[in-house]
């Protein structure tokens, strides 16, 4: 037998545990911990699984409302979508191993939401990914798009869900830190939903699954930290996914939740068996005993330490009723996973750990996750910057070639090469294909019900003004719901922010999630699950802050939905909402001046919830079926889109006011929509009505948009610059965007 080594300063500090919280570990169990110990500590202390920094301020964001049945606290949030079915989601990160190993951290993060999902007894229907990429120019960005898409969709393809939607965007803050958020969402039935709390003393707790490898072992610890000159020694870190033993997982999970034999469940994520095995015990009040010479393994000689660290995929932990374990587990071996009783439940709130005879950790189990620390990180505010007037960006030369020049750009480019490479279609529901606001699903087995899914947040706005920039992202989620007709229910978050124990970075995380609250709370938009990832930087090079926003709504009748792709001829175009003005840190300053200066643009909460509503009810009433939000790029970009998407082209009378402000500004709340010539009257009589500034914009038809006097562009010379940036930069052969014709 080995000799464990001894736990040295060093040591601790390897395992991510300051001195300060050794000695409350020292104090809490009152002698020095074994390596085993040691090692269950670190995985549940450290930032991704404690909160430990982030707690307090979640804790002031709304996470009720009428619809919701699960808020933040299991492993997704639920909420009621009528006729008996709920629907369940969440957003995950998997940063800093898509990093490290761009494939298998991207796969893994798909895999681990996918299971966060179906261990609530919903079958997965939608995913989604938002992924941020350093700048094109820098060396590794290629290497890590190619290997990010290729890992979310070969996991998501092989599964078998859709991926309905994401966002891809470019800057240098993510050199050396790239993002990838992971969303998924499943359907339910609103009496059939399982949950992680162990209840039961002396019941069995079952290994379900694949078998425990030394992959990903400290994964936890290592997604707390800072990257340094040594990222690549951490690539043993990162998991290894099959995704073909998770689509059997699922169905051998759905159909043992059928038989009534699961009290608890819970699957192994960040930190494997520990987390999943303590959570589950401190939840329920209860203690666990784990037998780890039961555990399934696939490399020999593990020690206990691998095992309770080991972040191996597909895998699930159980609390079963015995009565039911003939055929529990029949499922199981018919299925071809792994079913092993590995501990029981007990009542003296310990977890302990056998192996090889002996006992190798005896911890209270509910101060493993109570008693972590918890701080209030000082945190400075950040400065506000000035508001910029449109008098002080210069106009372009040719407005047409500045909208080319975004078209073409890397933040607003066609993301086809991206979508192309995930199966959109699959299962068979998919209404509304990526490339529009939000992707629509039909609620299977019901004659009306879809269900809406977005991912949003603008961090160059979030860099400018926290605040502002976590109220926009809310928004903009919700808006680009409303822009195909659905209730927005509630959403998912992902907060990606640098180290926050440096108090300008933890006021950035502060602020963006007062922003979220305020508007969350003005648009009946409640968090019901989420993930925070800290320490997202490199050498000291912290990532722009990056609130991810998901957002889920319904949609009643999907007979009466809008869409980006159904501009017709003859269509008279309405802006809903005022004419732009605002260019502080917009994509056009950023892409045409090469600036990033300034305010972001104010968000009116009231505005936008009147507008959304305004919107929306015309949509539900089938007069609008062309609806597209505006965001980057301002309504210049949106006709654009909409023009491209259906191939039609539009004149457009000019508003009052600078060229590049009416054009290219990003004001809140507004929306392009199209409605037939016979329905024009009633709709600006119900705008004013309803206080809803509206102007009539012209009429589609034929092959060009023209802005009277401002630009005249054909819809092939846009769709050429939309689409040839991305699979240009891919294949390393870049051409410049083609000039205006």
């Amino acid at each position: 037998m080995t000799a464990e080594p001894a736990i040295t300063p060093e040591l601790v500090a390897a395992h991510g545990l300051k001195p300060d919280e050794y000695d409350r570990v020292l104090s809490l169990i009152g002698r020095e911990p074994t390596l085993t110990e040691l090692g269950i500590f670190s995985a549940m202390w450290n930032e991704h699984c404690s909160y430990k920094s982030s707690k307090k301020w979640l804790r002031t964001l709304p996470t009720k409302g009428e619809r919701v049945i699960q808020g933040p606290g299991e492993n997704a949030g639920v909420v009621d979508i009528g006729d008996g079915l709920c629907v369940v989601f969440k957003m995950e990160s998997h940063n800093h191993p898509s990093y490290i190993e761009p494939y298998q951290g991207a796969a893994t993060g798909v895999g681990g939401i996918l299971r966060d999902v179906f261990t609530m007894g919903a079958r997965p229907i939608a995913a989604m990914n938002a992924l941020r990429f350093g700048a094109p120019d820098h060396p590794k960005t290629r290497h890590l798009v190619a290997g990010v898409v290729a890992g979310v969709g070969g996991y998501g393809n092989s599964f078998g869900v859709p991926t309905v939607g994401g966002e891809v965007n470019f800057h240098s803050r993510y050199n050396g830190n790239c993002l990838v958020n992971a969303f998924a969402a499943g359907l339910a039935k609103t009496d059939a939903i399982f949950y992680s709390k162990a209840e039961g003393v002396g019941l069995p707790v079952v290994y379900l699954g694949a078998k425990t490898g030394r992959d990903g072992v400290g994964g936890a610890t290592m997604a707390s930290a800072e990257f340094d000159e040594t990222i690549e020694e951490k690539r043993p870190t990162v998991q290894v996914g099959d995704p073909f033993t998770e689509k059997c997982l699922l169905e051998a999970c759905l159909e043992l939740m059928q038989t009534g034999a699961v009290i608890a469940i819970q699957d192994m994520g960040a930190a494997g068996l520990t987390c999943s095995a303590v959570e589950m015990g401190a939840k329920g009040d209860l203690g666990i005993e784990l037998d780890l010479d039961a555990v399934p393994v696939r490399e020999a000689r593990m020690t206990a330490y691998e095992m309770m660290l080991s972040e191996s995929q597909e895998r699930m932990l159980m609390v079963l009723d015995p009565d039911k374990r003939a055929e529990a587990e029949a499922i199981f071996v018919k299925w071809g996973l792994d079913f092993a009783v590995v501990g029981r439940t007990t009542d003296d709130l310990r977890f302990r750990v056998l192996w090889e005879g002996r006992e190798v950790a005896d911890l209270p189990i509910k101060k493993l996750g109570d008693e972590a620390p918890e701080y209030e990180r000082p945190f400075v505010a950040p400065k506000q910057r000035p508001l910029i007037d449109a008098a002080e960006v210069p106009a372009p030369e040719d407005c047409g070639a500045a909208l080319l020049s975004l078209l073409a750009s890397p933040d607003l480019c066609s993301r086809r090469w991206v979508f192309e490479q995930y199966d959109t279609l699959i299962q068979g529901n998919s209404l509304q294909r990526p490339g529009g606001d939000a992707g629509v699903v039909r609620v299977d087995g019901h004659p009306a019900k879809a269900l809406a899914f977005s991912s949003d947040v603008t961090p160059r706005y979030c860099e400018a003004d926290p605040y502002r920039g976590g109220a926009q992202a809310v928004a903009e989620c919700w808006r680009n719901l409303t822009a195909v007709g659905a209730e927005p229910l509630a959403a998912t978050d992902n907060l990606n922010f640098g180290n926050p124990e440096k108090p300008e970075l933890m006021g950035q995380f502060v602020k963006a999630v007062e922003g979220i609250g305020a508007a969350c709370t003005a648009l009946a938009f409640p968090i019901v699950s989420g993930n925070v990832s800290l320490y997202n930087e490199t050498q000291g090079q912290a990532i722009l802050p990056t609130p991810t926003i998901g957002g889920v709504g319904l949609i009643e009748d999907r007979t009466k939905t809008a869409r980006v792709d159904s501009l017709k001829a003859g269509d008279v175009l309405f802006l809903v909402g005022r004419d732009g003005g605002h260019l502080g840190a917009s994509a056009y300053l950023a892409t045409i001046e090469g600036r990033e200066e300034g305010a972001p643009p104010p968000v009116d909460l009231s505005e936008e919830r009147r507008h959304g509503d305004f919107v929306r009810g015309f949509i539900r009433a089938g007069t609008i079926r062309t609806c597209h939000d505006l965001s980057d790029g301002g309504l210049a970009v949106a006709l654009a889109e909409t023009c491209m998407a259906s191939c039609v082209g539009a004149a457009i009378e000019a508003g009052d006011g600078p060229d590049h402000a009416i054009l290219f500004g990003e004001d809140q709340a507004r929306y392009l929509v199209a409605l037939g010539e016979a329905d024009t009257a009633g709709f600006e009589a119900a705008a004013r009505q309803a206080g809803v500034p509206l102007r009539r914009l012209g009429v589609a038809g034929g092959e060009r948009l023209t802005i009277a006097g401002r630009l005249d562009l054909t819809v092939r010379a846009m769709t050429v610059a939309h689409e040839s940036w991305l699979p240009s930069y891919m294949s390393g052969s870049l051409v410049e965007a083609p000039a205006a014709a």
